[in-house]
């Protein structure tokens, strides 16, 4: 399973936030405890080492893994920009071509190659024990694309909700997305 981290003040107020460090909301600290409950009991939970996916971490009571690949895609200068002040040429841009990196900033493809990585890592864990990864938005659509077997310029077409629950299980022939964004739980 693959959750998003709950709700920040940044998340709330519209910014484009990447690798800023901002801890939940009070609302993002009750979604975490909402989502911990859904999914029940886990043996382990690997995080990005933001505090606000940390934080939603800790909801799961389970020792947590702190893994660098889970992080937010690096948006650099962009990085705590209002969605509306980013220029239309560099969303564009953005759009059509993954290899894209803002200024200052990483791609979607190097994203997408750090995410598969990890869950190549993630399998057999996976098939034996209920592992649940605490991550942002971007890293949960590059495992999507993943667990679809499609290229990274999918993500641009998913939306992914604060403290949503998207599953993937593991078949014999490979990854399944079983469910994607949940939100009931909330």
């Amino acid at each position: 399973m693959i959750v998003r981290h709950g709700r920040t003040a940044a998340n709330a107020s519209g910014l484009l936030l990447g690798r800023l460090d901002v801890p939940l909301d009070e609302e993002g600290e009750r979604q975490a405890a909402r989502l911990a409950a859904a999914v029940g009991p886990v043996d382990r939970v690997v995080s990005s080492p933001l505090t606000r996916a940390r934080q939603t971490a800790a909801a799961f009571g389970a020792p947590v893994e702190v893994d660098e690949r889970w992080i937010e895609l690096d948006y650099g200068d962009y990085d705590g920009t209002p969605l509306q002040d980013v220029p239309a040429e560099v969303w564009s841009t953005w759009r059509r071509d993954p290899s894209f990196a803002p200024p200052g900033g990483e791609s979607i493809a190097a994203l997408g190659e750090r995410v598969r990585s990890s869950l190549e890592t993630l399998v057999e864990r996976a098939r034996s024990e209920t592992v649940v990864v605490v991550s942002h938005v971007s890293p949960i659509k590059a495992a999507v694309a993943w667990a679809l077997g499609v290229g990274d310029e999918v993500t641009w077409r998913l939306f992914v909700a604060p403290a949503s629950l998207t599953r993937i299980a593991l078949g014999d022939r490979g990854p399944v997305l079983h469910t994607f964004n949940e939100v009931a739980h909330l």
